[in-house]
């Protein structure tokens, strides 16, 4: 699973040295204006931030945090994981440009492509989550400025070759951002595979409590740092004090969280496997999952998300499963202590190219509770399925 190591790299920062006496955590800075001693210290910045707006303590050590575990010269936050997306596109494109992207592409991400950027001349084309890599790089064209990447791929979680993409993609001229939300920064980093921009939704499992919006965005290169940091000044995008400092204290026991979560999903998906109306469980980390190769040879563990391909049904029973249930909840996101369950035909079908599946697609997140009542409750999930409508 993920890397020891991790673990005192994330809880370090809070207990380096030479400092003096202080909090284990940074204290939570709520401010606008910044008072100053003198007239000439209004715009030094060598004495810290000028206004509010720029990063106080907590955001200023999860920045540090965050390009640490990336391991990127600099890292930045922004006010969601779907921001963190789109503030590199828009710092990096320009009309004329193309953009070249996974069909299993988060929602919100392909709205974004296709109604923003389409609007401003910036095309977006989509290809095969199943494609081979040869093929991906057989759709780049001459107007392709980004490849972006999300491997898995949303909902059906097919992965790419990462490593492979982004080396033919740097001598083609073609810069490289890859969400990698459901790695978390732990289980794979993109900028060590040559990918040119890492993001994340710190969301998930980095705030890991359910009670947060933010995300990051992590890269090495200096031009691309410079386009980036000019376009987040520029929109004005920063976090609140608050949030930093919760996620903050999330990132603290991510490697924790994210390993015994991992665990469960497991324990989980070994037991779902083996039910008469499960069709298949989309899951790379599971042998025989058509992604499992490349998860084995680049990934040191996995998110606690997975798709389950149920046989046949239609959307009454899908909702009688899910209403049945009462430890996983019925909502959006993931990465949280609790368990979670969606339905996701409808969103699968609004692809350019919809897959062919045996029946309905539940999403499930597996949290921190014990892996044994989630069962029960998925079995009592399973007795509605079966109950006559």
């Amino acid at each position: 699973m993920t890397d020891p190591a991790d673990r005192t790299r994330l809880i370090a920062g809070a207990t380096r040295r030479g400092r003096g006496r202080r909090p284990v955590s940074p204290p939570i800075e709520r401010a606008s204006t910044i008072l100053n001693d003198a007239p000439g210290d209004m715009r030094n910045e060598r004495l810290g931030p000028v206004y509010g707006i720029e990063d106080l303590s907590a955001a200023t050590e999860l920045r540090r945090a965050i390009a640490d575990l990336e391991r990127a010269a600099d890292a930045w936050l922004v006010p969601s994981g779907l921001a963190a997306v789109t503030v590199p596109l828009t710092a990096l494109l320009r009309p004329g440009d193309e953009v070249l992207t996974t069909d299993a592409a988060y929602g919100p991400t392909r709205r974004f492509l296709k109604r923003h950027l389409g609007a401003r001349g910036v095309m977006t084309t989509f290809h095969s989550p199943d494609a081979s890599t040869g093929e991906i790089l057989a759709a780049l064209t001459a107007r392709t400025r980004v490849l972006l990447i999300e491997s898995p791929g949303s909902l059906t979680f097919e992965m790419v070759d990462v490593a492979a993409l982004a080396a033919a993609c740097r001598e083609r001229g073609v810069i490289t951002i890859m969400d990698n939300t459901w790695a978390a920064g732990l289980a794979f980093r993109p900028l060590e595979h040559g990918v040119d921009v890492s993001v994340q939704a710190l969301t998930k499992y980095a705030g890991g409590h359910s009670d947060l919006l933010m995300g990051s965005i992590a890269a090495t290169d200096p031009m691309l740092r410079r386009e980036i940091a000019d376009t987040i000044e520029d929109l004005g995008w920063r976090v609140s004090p608050d949030d930093a400092w919760l996620a903050l204290r999330g990132l603290r026991t991510l490697s924790l969280r994210y390993a015994e979560q991992a665990r469960s999903a497991q324990i989980v998906t070994d037991w779902l496997q083996q039910q008469p109306e499960v069709s298949r469980v989309m899951w790379p980390a599971l042998p025989g999952d058509r992604a499992h190769a490349l998860w084995n040879r680049d990934y040191t563990g996995a998110a606690s998300l997975f798709g389950v391909v149920m046989k046949g049904g239609d959307e009454a029973a899908a909702h009688a499963f899910m209403s049945a249930l009462t430890l996983f909840g019925l909502g959006y996101s993931w990465g949280g202590f609790e368990s979670l369950i969606t339905h996701e035909n409808g969103q699968i079908s609004m692809r350019n190219r919809p897959p062919q599946i045996e029946g309905q697609l539940l999403r499930l997140h597996v949290g921190l509770e014990d892996p044994a009542d989630l069962i029960a409750d998925l079995e009592a999930g399973l007795e509605a399925w079966r109950a006559p409508s």
